[in-house]
């Protein structure tokens, strides 16, 4: 239905001359950034001409400011076949942006009125002073453009607080006298909610101008489905002008579509605000002008923004989820779910299935504007974003797992720790959907929090559990993590075996000795590392025992580990050795001896024999001994004797010249007096022998 509007004149001057008339409309209240001069809302409408079939335009026009653009003809139920496109210059940078595309297969109103216009989706440009248009038919199309084709600008001006104190003087206005109003639908009686009410910024905090719509609402028996929609316009606007945009496209529905308020039950930006939409109490089924033929049985909520191939944010659409839960909530509908709709009008989707005036058909409960009308509204990327809005809405808390479980590690699936273990969550579904969240520990809430949690640190009593976490969502739909095992346990690690040092094979230096580092750890649940905390430093597996080191000569030295297991418990262990360095000379001699002097002996000399029976003898109080020799092709071979026994045949023989070599070693259980003898064997044709000494650790 129209009403009687009173419209101030006024009127501005456009480049080449020409002259556009706009209606002005002082907002009624809200509030806006402080030291803002006000300035009211103002619509502009400029005519698109031309003479060639089929083409309309505007050039580049300089106008009033404006931040809103859209194009309109004559008839509110005749389409326009083809394209229009629009470019602005920017009211700071004074460039002339690129040609931009508007939608204009927007929503027709179910009861087409006098004075309603055709109109394209209006499309959100920013503070522009300078405008260019031109509307194109469909190729092939041989029906005429329709006639009055207008660009139509809108600037949403400044809302003050000011601005709900001080009356507008009244102006010089004329009547347009319309079609009367029919009885509107009785205010129906808003029912609860099984769902919470989100934030909702009113019409008077946004700056409605209440003037525009003086009918009554009118109102559905009740909300079945809600339908998604998308405004159109750059999506890098500030949420700053989120109000500004919705004013824009308040007065763009009113003064040129000409309907009786904002389409649009609800908008939401990018930031997750939302805005109440059409008047007439958020909390009632109002009937809104936002899906063609299913306007009677729904809702209209509307993403500011295009999202043809930008997807809507994850704020946008936790909005949009909430707005859907509250309000199909209140008629104890799924958001989840299906519904049957009956049609308001003959068409055709934009999926090509038919519709007929009072059939009825399925729907999702969230459904998209392109569902009900042939419109790519809300674009392929918002619509594909559609089931994610339904699992929000509905329940239960999607994609919920524990993260980590800090202060406690991981044994292939079971968690070991001291006790109080940090559980740490996440979800997909926004915090602001979801009721609480509560840690089970074996079954049972230990701990909760809010939706916005995501950690709680938590006691566990020695012993195996389980622990999972569990989310509530505002609709009571419950869901739970996969439980974890953990062990509680506080128990250290023991050393089975204190680290020993033991000489090894390899080369000997003034400076270090090949020594073999040995212990034994365990734990009676799950040992996880050993460490080596001094005279060297190096981490090993649980399943290590030994480790080849070099130690200093002449050096007490402190081995001290540290054995860990998967819970954090730890217990330490230490030993002391010092290795000490032999010389030949130090040895007792049977036997022909020479006496050879290079860098390359311990100490710059060595004993040489090629006599058979030659020995030398070692005499020391120790646990571990390694005899030094240089190796080469024509080396002998030697026997070694340990306390008078012999115990071994050595053969020095080495294809590579090498000096310090341990070549022999042994090892006992504790320290005790023990000598070591070497004797020349007397190899035939390789009779010589070169000894450096004896290394032992005491």
């Amino acid at each position: 239905m129209r009403r009687r509007a009173w419209l101030t004149l006024g009127a501005v001057l456009i480049g080449g001359g020409g002259v556009v008339t706009y209606a002005t409309a002082s907002p009624s209240g809200g509030s806006g950034a402080p030291g803002q001069e006000r300035r009211p809302v103002e619509v502009y409408g400029l005519a698109l001409k031309g003479t060639a079939a089929g083409e309309r335009k505007l050039p580049r026009t300089e106008t009033e400011q404006f931040s809103l653009v859209g194009v309109s003809w004559t008839g509110a139920l005749k389409p326009l076949e083809g394209t229009a496109q629009v470019r602005t210059r920017g009211l700071e940078t004074g460039e002339w942006g690129t040609w931009q595309d508007l939608e204009l297969n927007a929503a027709p109103p179910e009861e087409a009125e006098a004075g309603m216009r055709g109109a394209s989706q209006p499309l959100w440009v920013g503070p522009s002073d300078g405008v260019e248009a031109r509307v194109v038919h469909e190729d092939g199309t041989t029906a005429a453009l329709p006639k009055g084709l207008e660009v139509n600008l809108v600037d949403p001006g400044v809302v003050t607080e000011a601005e709900t104190r001080v009356d507008a003087p009244e102006p010089a206005a004329f009547a347009v006298e319309e079609s009367p109003s029919p009885s509107p639908s009785p205010e129906p009686t808003a029912p609860p909610s099984t769902m919470p009410q989100p934030p909702v910024t009113s019409r008077a905090d946004w700056g409605a101008d209440e003037s525009k719509s003086p009918d009554p609402s009118e109102y559905n028996a009740e909300v079945k489905a809600v339908f998604v929609h998308h405004t159109d316009g750059a999506n890098d606007y500030d949420c700053a002008e989120s109000a500004a945009i919705v004013r824009g496209i308040y007065a763009y529905h009113t003064e040129v579509n000409g309907w009786n308020d904002v389409g649009y039950n609800f908008l939401v930006d990018k930031c997750g605000t939302v805005f109440e939409g059409r008047k007439g109490g958020i909390d009632r089924p109002v009937l809104g002008a936002h899906t063609y033929g299913f306007n009677r049985e729904s809702a209209g909520i509307a993403v500011l923004g295009t999202h043809g191939t930008g997807a809507a944010s994850d704020a946008a659409l936790a909005s949009v989820a909430r707005v859907t839960a509250w309000k199909l909530g209140q008629y104890g509908a799924d958001p989840a779910g299906s519904v049957m709709l009956t049609a308001g009008a003959t068409q055709t989707n934009y999926f090509n299935t038919a519709f007929t005036a009072g059939e009825q058909y399925t729907f999702h409960r969230v459904s998209g504007h392109r569902d009900g009308f042939n419109t790519q509204c809300p674009g392929d990327a918002l619509y594909a974003q559609l089931p994610t809005v339904r699992t929000w809405a509905a329940g239960p808390v999607d994609g919920l797992r524990i993260v980590s479980l800090t202060d406690a590690t991981a044994k292939g699936s079971t968690y070991y720790t001291k006790g109080t273990p940090v559980v740490r969550w996440s979800a997909t579904t926004p915090a602001a959907l979801i009721k609480r969240y509560d840690v089970l520990v074996d079954g049972q809430s230990v701990a909760g929090t809010s939706g916005a949690g995501y950690a709680k640190r938590i006691t566990l009593t020695p012993g195996s559990h389980t622990v999972s976490v569990r989310a509530t969502h505002q609709s009571g739909a419950v869901s739970t993590t996969d439980a974890l095992t953990v062990v509680a346990e506080t128990t250290a690690p023991v050393f089975t075996a204190t680290p020993t040092l033991g000489l090894r094979a390899g080369t000997v230096y003034t400076g270090s000795v090949p020594v073999t580092l040995r212990w034994k750890a365990t734990d009676d649940q799950a040992l996880r590392q050993v460490q080596l905390l001094a005279p060297q430093t190096a981490t090993f597996s649980a399943a290590a025992y030994l480790s080849s080191r070099t130690a200093r000569p002449g050096t007490a030295s402190t081995w001290s580990m540290r054995a860990y297991d998967y819970a954090g418990n730890y217990r330490d262990a230490a030993a002391t050795y010092t290795p000490v360095i032999l010389q030949e000379s130090a040895a007792v001699r049977t036997g022909t001896w020479s006496t050879r002097s290079s860098t390359g002996y311990l100490g710059g000399r060595s004993y040489s024999s090629a006599s058979k029976g030659a020995s030398l003898s070692w005499t020391f109080t120790g646990r571990s001994a390694a005899w030094v020799v240089s190796r080469a092709s024509s080396s002998g071979q030697a026997y070694v004797y340990v306390d008078g026994v012999k115990a071994a045949t050595v053969d020095l023989r080495s294809t590579a010249t090498s000096y310090r070599q341990a070549i022999w070693t042994r090892t006992w259980t504790a320290n005790a007096k023990h000598t070591v003898k070497i004797v020349v064997v007397g190899t035939s044709g390789r009779p010589t022998i070169t000894t450096d000494g004896l290394v032992y650790i005491r």
